[in-house]
């Protein structure tokens, strides 16, 4: 078989979750999908090692294969099973991880494949068959290739499921633009506590190999609270075919899996999208963390913002460590989090904050911004940050807004140079900062043309709220965070 093209690869990724649609709500389908793909992926490259193998000596072992696949959990296997195929799906993940202990364990996920209400064996058939049209062999879909479909699907779940999105997906142009500014390196372990489907650290991954460095020293750490999600990212990094990656299914402000020698394990780099503003947390536990991780405070029980904040902050390198963390406008300001915000700021940890549009966020129209915090500036940024005011760098499409190439190249160079832009940028005293509260609202020390806009716009920006939101919950919360970057805003016009 020849070479599989992109268009075609998505078409058949796609067309697989349509079987599915009818049965399950479209929130539902990655628990499918995504176990259907890698089992076919391993299904397939296994049948090819074996070839090879053969081919070559004559005979096939068990040290041939990366992933060892049972006869009884083998694709075709199940294929030809007649009736309970959901059983037989089912035992077919089980044993292939059982198998595969240190590299599988747990990887399937926990989705409900016998229940034949929901899935019935003539669809659990039709998906197979769907699944059967193409072989995924290497040789016909190279790693970085299916890595890439992988991507798409991931994409085309977020658009499709709605409020879940955020779970595991973040705008993947804005991932480029922290990958960007922080340039991860050969060598480096790069972390992300709240990795979702791991597209930070494949992304870090892809800028090494695209700069030509030695991409197989690199250490890719990851924590994602969710079993599905962390399975997800598990497939996601297998399909991309890195070798050393840890991925740890936990509550990270809980219960931290990265530790050694009694202490949090430090990192060269730390990237992430912390979930926005997490009320069921334990915030006794942390007021008393064993780790040390609230040296500057506890946050509010209804906000555990500034809790991911400084366990970033605890998880970087003391000397060379750098994090770059994606944010709603929100915690730059807020009163609740006053005292800390102004250690942090005082112990001269934030080096950058980046300012960006609406929309970037699923399923809200809330502005975002960028924190960029270093262990140790250089000698020429201490007792300074960097304001870069980039809300009109965005491409609006429905009711999303991506980072186009030119915005990303833009707001790096602006990073990069570390200087004054009128209307863009700005370096900026901390004695100013703290004048101000320690507050880091842009507008504060950056002003553009747009910023008296603010006022006018206000009702629209309420009525997209109100046509967007799909949780009256988390609706609220997102109003209540639109009007304080407003009246913040408001205070800083002249």
């Amino acid at each position: 078989m020849s070479r599989i093209q992109m268009s075609v690869l998505e078409s058949y990724l796609w067309e697989a979750a349509n079987v599915l649609r009818g049965h399950m709500g479209a929130a539902e389908y990655k628990q499918y999908i995504f176990p259907m793909l890698f089992w076919k992926r391993i299904s397939d490259t296994w049948d090819e090692e074996r070839e090879q193998a053969i081919a070559e000596v004559g005979a096939d072992f068990p040290e041939n294969h990366r992933i060892q696949v049972p006869e009884d959990a083998h694709w075709d296997t199940v294929r030809n099973r007649p009736n309970d195929v959901g059983a037989g799906i089912l035992n077919a993940m089980r044993l292939i991880e059982t198998a595969n202990p240190s590299l599988l364990s747990g990887v399937f996920g926990d989705a409900h494949w016998t229940n034949k209400e929901k899935l019935p064996d003539a669809t659990l058939k039709e998906l197979i068959e769907h699944f059967s049209s193409l072989k995924l062999t290497t040789a016909n879909l190279p790693e970085d290739e299916l890595g890439t479909g992988y991507e798409y699907l991931i994409r085309k779940f977020a658009d499709d499921s709605g409020h879940t999105a955020a779970e595991f997906y973040t705008n993947r142009t804005v991932v480029h633009l922290m990958i960007e500014m922080l340039k991860p390196k050969s060598g480096e372990d790069i972390y992300d506590p709240t990795c979702g489907s791991g597209g930070m650290l494949i992304s870090s991954l892809h800028h090494i190999k695209q700069s030509g460095g030695e991409h197989r020293n690199i250490g890719l750490y990851g924590q994602e609270i969710n079993l599905l999600t962390s399975a997800i990212a598990r497939m996601n990094l297998f399909l991309h075919g890195v070798e050393d990656f840890h991925i740890e299914r936990g509550d990270t402000l809980g219960d931290p899996k990265f530790v050694e020698g009694g202490a949090l394990k430090q990192f060269d780099l730390v990237l992430a999208n912390p979930p926005y503003s997490i009320k069921q947390w334990d915030r006794a536990k942390w007021a008393s963390d064993k780790w040390g991780r609230n040296k500057y405070g506890t946050p509010p029980q209804g906000n555990a913002d500034y809790a991911f904040f400084q366990h970033i902050i605890a998880s970087t390198k003391p000397n060379s460590g750098r994090s770059a963390i994606l944010y709603p406008h929100g915690i730059l300001f807020r009163d609740q989090e006053k005292d800390m915000r102004e250690k942090i700021v005082a112990a001269d940890l934030v080096e950058c904050v980046i300012g960006l549009g609406p929309n970037l966020f699923y399923n809200s129209p809330m502005k975002s911004c960028i924190v960029i915090c270093r262990s140790s500036k250089p000698a020429d940024k201490k007792g300074k940050i960097l304001f870069i005011n980039a809300v009109e760098h965005i491409r609006e499409e429905r009711n999303m807004s991506y980072l186009d190439p030119e915005h990303i190249l833009a707001i790096a160079e602006a990073y990069n140079k570390w200087e004054d832009v009128e209307g863009f940028s700005r370096v900026v005293e901390l004695n100013e900062i703290q004048a101000n509260q320690s507050r880091l609202s842009i507008p504060l020390y950056v002003k553009t043309h747009s910023d008296d806009g603010d006022q006018r716009e206000l009702p629209e920006v309420l009525g997209e709220w109100l046509q967007s939101s799909n949780e009256l919950r988390a609706s609220m919360d997102d109003l209540f965070e639109m009007l304080d970057e407003f009246n913040e805003n408001k205070e800083a016009l002249p």
